[in-house]
């Protein structure tokens, strides 16, 4: 039912009110569409962010409703805007060194330790499984470069996955303005980065760290396309936005993915199920693959 409040149109039936009409239905339909393509599950309670999200790409699109928009998405004539549809409701928060024990957990459980190993011709790999705008695995790779500078000379590779297109384009851009760069300390950032010629409030990550990072695109409730063992992986505040099943699956999938003695670091208000047993804790929200150590 709709009727008229000072001119403008509103649906008795909408969950939101706004210019679209809404339904329960409506939410319902991408709920499950988000939930299939990446496991995020969306709480009743995410219908405004989404309307909010999404009204966007309406007027973009030049739709009148929801409706019409979850008939394009459903079909297989919508694969591009699903793709777009995805991107617009991934949240995508980050920051140089957030939650700084794991940076200091990384440099002197796993990178110093490994240093007369890395010397003698081993090889290291680290993950970083959400990486966003690509801070997180930046700091992974200062954090090398504090404890061994010439990293590049050796076998160490860092890779940087998340499932946002857009953000990973930004992540190799690594332009990042003054605000962002304030927890880099600042002997790092004058030694590893520089101004942004066209920007002078801007910073550019430098090409000694860049080489040591590779970008690709990956959905952690899809195919995984990459060669391990990890020494360490970063998969943090992603797994919250998944219901349980699908946490234990993919901490289960990250397991035998490790070293022996290797680390997953997650997020402060995320467990590892204690059915993944070959995880146990290491210190906050750490764990290590528990196993015999490498020779």
């Amino acid at each position: 039912m709709n009727v008229t409040v000072l001119g403008r149109r509103v649906d008795s039936d909408s969950l939101v009110e706004g210019e679209y009409s809404f339904t329960r239905e409506d939410f319902r339909t991408i709920a499950a569409l988000i939930y299939e393509q990446s496991g995020i599950a969306l709480a009743d309670t995410k219908a405004s962010l989404v309307y909010s999200r999404l009204a966007k790409r309406l007027r973009k699109l030049g739709l009148p409703a929801f409706s019409d928009y979850c008939a394009l998405v459903a079909s297989p004539e919508g694969a591009a805007e699903r793709s777009a549809m995805l991107n617009s409701l991934t949240t995508n928060v980050t920051r140089f060194y957030r939650e700084p024990h794991h940076f200091v957990h990384l440099r002197d459980e796993v990178l110093r330790p490994a240093i007369p190993f890395l010397k003698s011709g081993g090889r290291m790999r680290l993950w970083s499984a959400a990486c966003s705008s690509g801070q997180e695995p930046y700091s992974m790779a200062l954090t090398l470069l504090s404890v061994l500078p010439d990293a590049q000379r050796f076998d160490i590779k860092i890779l940087a996955t998340d499932i946002d297109s857009r953000i990973l384009d930004q992540a190799r851009d690594a332009v990042y303005p003054d605000d962002l760069v304030a927890p880099i300390p600042a002997a790092q950032r004058d030694r590893w980065m520089h101004r942004d010629p066209s920007d002078r409030y801007a910073w550019i990550m430098g090409e000694e760290v860049r080489s040591l990072v590779t970008f690709k695109e990956l959905n952690l409730i899809g195919d995984w396309p990459v060669r391990g063992p990890f020494d360490a992986i970063f998969c943090r505040n992603v797994m919250i936005y998944f219901d349980d099943p699908t946490q234990e699956r993919i901490c289960a999938r990250f397991a035998p993915l490790l070293a022996p003695d290797g680390r997953l670091y997650i997020g402060h208000s995320e467990r590892v199920s204690a059915k993944v047993s070959s995880l146990v804790s290491d210190g906050l929200t750490v764990y290590r693959r528990e196993e015999a150590s490498r020779s």
